[in-house]
């Protein structure tokens, strides 16, 4: 069992820059990939960036250039750096781990977070 808690969303600018994390219980942590993926107000839940247990890194389109993923398997926490934050970005950001070695999709993550919600604000 893995159990994530996120953290860092709030209220920001356009242009902003926000650091989400997500600390994760449990000693298996170096086993799992993990991803965060968003849910914007409306839509469908979205894949934004993945690393693997190497350290291998994938980004969606839409967020490539402006959001980092990174990983401390010391602390047993993700963390998604974003900047040049649009007010497109506003959504409800969900951290997961997976085992299933299918990255980007939501179908295959064995946990979820219960979410941060991150609003961007012109």
């Amino acid at each position: 069992q893995v159990q994530l808690t996120e953290s860092g969303g709030g209220l920001v600018q356009a242009g902003g820059s926000l650091r989400l994390s997500c600390a994760a219980s449990g000693r298996a942590f170096r086993n799992y990939a993990m991803e965060w993926f968003r849910q914007p107000p409306g839509k469908e839940r979205e894949f934004v960036a993945a690393i693997s247990r190497s350290g291998s890194t994938s980004y969606a389109d839409y967020v490539k250039g402006r959001i980092t993923i990174s990983r401390d398997n010391i602390k047993n926490t993700v963390n998604l750096q974003m900047n040049s934050l649009k007010p497109e970005d506003t959504a409800v950001y969900y951290c997961a781990a997976t085992t299933t070695g299918v990255y980007r999709d939501s179908a295959y993550m064995n946990y979820w977070g219960k979410g941060t919600l991150v609003t961007v604000s012109l």
